[in-house]
């Protein structure tokens, strides 16, 4: 029986991690893995007909490499270390920016990069003082560019002075990115050094807002939610929406920002963070006076995506004294808010009822029984899984990624 419960909770938090990672990330972890299985199924090894080649580029002008090249892999290894990677970065970046835009941001690095690439390869390979011309033969493959480019979006987007190598030791975030470079060309064989390079550039050119006449506008990316091919990917619950009420369409660079002291790089960073991610809900809502990120979005299943949130944020929520702390109160509180000035919350048995004599539908008050043992049997203890519930509306998923995030 112990074994029983065990692997039932290896499972289910496995679940719960992976119901934690937005749309569009989990599908690009999924095409690279079926895309390397099938590959293996049926023997498929040449990838020189599918790598960044720069000599078959220039000579036959065979551009689908360039977005070929980020979806296969050439080794177990080399797939499973790359989604790994992604899912925290990817996740980070998609619940800032929406799905759509977070498509439109790969694809458009993935084209940079190519471009970097073959410009470096062309210079180097044909300089009159000493040519490298097997630049232009080298075959590189995998999504390891794109991830450079987004670690250094997301440092950018941090704020944060030091980053930790490993945890063996801290550099200035700037250098992060050249850091990691270094080691990786060090400790493995046969990693493209240009590719990296190429995606380190790539990253620095999007932060200082070198591509933003690229960038559509936010009906663009309005047009494409809308649309009816689209539809039954938009309405999962993993699925974030980029598009929104604020007219402007600046994109998360230091461009966007007017002064050093803007929320970027003052107060705590994750809850700056979080005030640009995608909130859940389908009213319009009003311009916000911060014209980073144009959008609002829907959360994932319910509110997972503000449990990267800070630990402060939690607490704040849940131990401010000018806020219920009961589980009846909080469910209370939240109810009186859907209603608005117009309607009161009967805190009773009786049903609460609208203007027009209809019931209102009311939020959970007390968690039950078969819920808190749910929680207890992963570990945690009752009083925070009786407070998490609460805070979560009888949610149990919310309530894991709010227990998870406390003991983080």
């Amino acid at each position: 029986m112990p074994n029983i419960v065990s692997e039932a909770g290896l499972q289910t938090r496995a679940g719960q991690w992976w119901d934690s990672i937005p749309f569009l990330t989990s599908a690009v972890v999924i095409v690279c893995g079926v895309i390397y299985l099938i590959c293996i199924l049926v023997g498929y090894d040449s990838f020189y007909e599918v790598c960044f080649l720069p000599e078959a580029i220039v000579s036959h002008f065979q551009v689908y490499r360039i977005y070929t090249s980020i979806i296969f892999h050439g080794s177990l290894l080399h797939v499973l270390f790359n989604m790994l990677a992604l899912v925290p970065l990817g996740s980070e970046l998609e619940r800032i920016m929406g799905s759509i835009r977070l498509l439109y941001t790969i694809i458009l690095l993935a084209t940079s990069n190519a471009i970097f690439h073959l410009i470096i390869a062309l210079v180097v390979a044909h300089n009159p003082f000493h040519p490298f011309e097997h630049l232009m033969n080298e075959c590189a493959i995998g999504f390891s560019g794109i991830l450079f480019s987004m670690i250094v979006i997301e440092t950018s987007l941090s704020g944060v002075q030091s980053r930790s190598v490993f945890g063996l030791f801290n550099v200035p975030a700037k250098w992060y990115a050249f850091i990691l470079l270094v080691v990786f060309q060090l400790l493995m064989t046969n990693v493209s050094l240009l590719g990296h390079l190429c995606g380190i550039l790539s990253g620095f050119a999007y932060t200082f807002g070198l591509f933003n006449f690229l960038i559509p506008g936010p009906s663009f990316y309005t047009a494409i939610e809308s649309s009816s091919w689209l539809a039954s990917c938009v309405r999962r619950p993993k699925f974030i929406l980029c598009s929104g009420g604020n007219p402007s369409a600046y994109t998360p660079t230091y461009t966007a920002q007017n002064s050093p002291s803007s929320a970027l790089f003052s107060g705590n960073i994750w809850r700056n963070l979080s005030s640009w991610m995608p909130q859940r809900g389908t009213t319009a809502q009003p311009a916000q006076d911060d014209p980073r990120f144009p959008g609002r979005g829907r959360t994932l299943g319910s509110v997972q995506n503000t449990a990267v949130n800070s630990d402060s944020n939690l607490q704040a929520r849940l131990l401010d004294n000018s806020r219920p702390t009961s589980p009846s109160d909080i469910a209370a509180a939240g109810a009186g808010e859907r209603l608005s000035n117009e309607r009161q919350l009967q805190v009773s048995d009786a049903v609460a009822v609208g203007a027009g004599g209809y019931p209102l539908p009311q939020m959970p008050q007390v968690a039950s029984e078969e819920q808190i043992q749910k929680l207890l049997s992963m570990g945690f203890e009752r009083t925070q899984v009786e407070v998490a519930i609460a805070a979560a509306d009888g949610d149990l998923n919310v309530a894991v990624e709010i227990l998870m995030s406390q003991q983080g």
